[in-house]
């Protein structure tokens, strides 16, 4: 069996996906070919993968290196499993770019990776190099399934699953975790608790959750209103208090998902909900800082080991491999699954995988307004898509006309002014427009 991992530079996340691959002892014997366009960082991956193979797995795994768009295809022969993790453009210029135009505008944003009009343009300069990707795998291996796991995760995912022929789910994190982050702020136990989720990535919603079978949602409201110290998660709870629903998201992407919360008009909202702005920017200057403290550590360290981590990739293709069957929440194609949300819309719901794949689960109706608030985002989704697929111009205004935070802000005049002052300073990262 061999897995490609296409932007294997990232070395942190290469580390907890490959990592959680090589201790899994049913995928010992694996095959994995690293590819990236940056060689020194691609090198600092494979050095690093090499010693937990040989510390966790007794070195029985093969780990290949592959650097150049001219390799790719090599990377990619044969391949069963494709793991995507790309950043196109990176934190400069591009994410500046995201970040430092919109605000000359007065439209500020927090994270710009998946929604806004950050996110649209990160989907806009991504699809092209994803089509790109798609063709090499329609090639090399038409079988293998394409973990996805690069924001804008509905945009790029809901793409390939419409205009690619290959077998893709959107993978993200925040559905492991809402649970836990949720009963954590209001201090009640995590042990014996199940619960449902379903929507759209990063507005996926808790629709019901139990402990040892009796419905805690009561009591998590009544502890959420009760709360009066400021906290990183206050976007959440209001939206949980208003709507009735917590979301899985954090606080800080939701605020930028919804027109409530960033507001010229209303600047007292930013510190009365704890929202930080900037927060994307700023994280990425202190991973850049941190990595030259601990990254001869990791990728130098021969001693190093790993242990699993709740990341879906490894436990996907166990299930895949073994036939013992695996829920996950996937971002996939909504064929019937959500019957209040558009056919076309890419959304997150329970999966199961085993022997046949990764499996849809059918969810039904959600509540209206959840599904009213989802269907904002979707709106902006596949318009950003129609732009790509289909070289127009006008369809990126309509993108960014229709999302939420960016209308609720701009008028018609200046969110094509920005639109079209963003396609100039992004350059070559975008393909022509007509």
């Amino acid at each position: 069996m061999k897995i490609t991992f296409i932007g294997a530079g990232s070395t942190v996340f290469a580390k907890n996906v490959l990592g959680d691959i090589l201790a899994t002892p049913a995928l010992a014997d694996v095959d994995i070919a690293l590819y990236d366009i940056d060689e020194r960082r691609l090198s600092e991956s494979w050095n690093m993968l090499n010693n937990i193979n040989r510390n966790v797995n007794q070195g029985r795994a093969t780990i290949a290196k592959y650097v150049g768009v001219e390799q790719r295809r090599a990377a990619l022969a044969g391949a069963s499993y494709v793991i995507n993790a790309i950043q196109v453009g990176g934190y400069q210029p591009c994410t500046l770019t995201d970040f430092e135009i919109p605000k000359k505008y007065g439209l500020r944003q927090t994270i710009a990776d998946t929604l806004g009009i950050g996110g649209i343009f990160r989907a806009l300069r991504t699809l092209p190099v994803m089509f790109d990707l798609a063709r090499d795998i329609e090639i090399c291996c038409p079988d293998a399934w394409l973990l996805n796991y690069t924001n804008p995760m509905a945009s790029l995912t809901g793409a390939m699953l419409r205009h690619t022929g290959v077998k893709t789910v959107g993978l993200c994190h925040s559905v492991q975790v809402c649970a836990g982050t949720l009963l954590k702020s209001v201090d009640m136990p995590t042990d014996g608790v199940k619960y449902h989720i379903a929507g759209i990535n990063h507005m996926a919603w808790l629709l019901n959750i139990t402990r040892h079978g009796e419905d805690i949602y009561p009591e998590i409201r009544r502890r959420s209103a009760a709360l009066t110290h400021k906290h990183d998660d206050m976007v959440r709870h209001e939206i949980m208090r208003v709507f009735g629903y917590y979301v899985t998201e954090s606080s800080e992407h939701n605020a930028e998902y919804m027109p409530y919360w960033i507001k010229g008009r209303y600047p007292e909202l930013i510190d009365r909900f704890n929202i930080p702005l900037d927060e994307y920017p700023r994280r990425c200057v202190e991973q850049i800082e941190q990595w030259r403290e601990v990254g001869e550590r990791l990728t130098q360290n021969e001693s190093l080991i790993h242990s699993r981590t709740h990341e879906y990739a490894s436990w996907i293709i166990e299930a895949i491999e073994t036939d013992r069957p695996y829920k996950i929440g996937g971002n996939v194609l909504n064929s019937g699954l959500i019957t209040n949300l558009p056919a076309e819309a890419c959304v997150e719901v329970p999966c199961l995988v085993d022997g046949q794949g990764i499996t849809p689960c059918y969810v039904g109706d959600l509540p209206p307004q959840l599904a009213a608030l989802n269907r904002t985002n979707i709106n902006s989704q596949l318009l950003t898509i129609e732009a790509a697929v289909t070289g127009k111009k006008e369809h990126i205004y309509h993108a960014a006309l229709l999302d939420p935070h960016t209308s609720a802000e701009l008028s018609i005049d200046d969110t094509i002014r920005l639109c079209d002052d963003l396609i100039a300073a992004h350059g070559d990262w975008l393909p022509a427009w007509r």
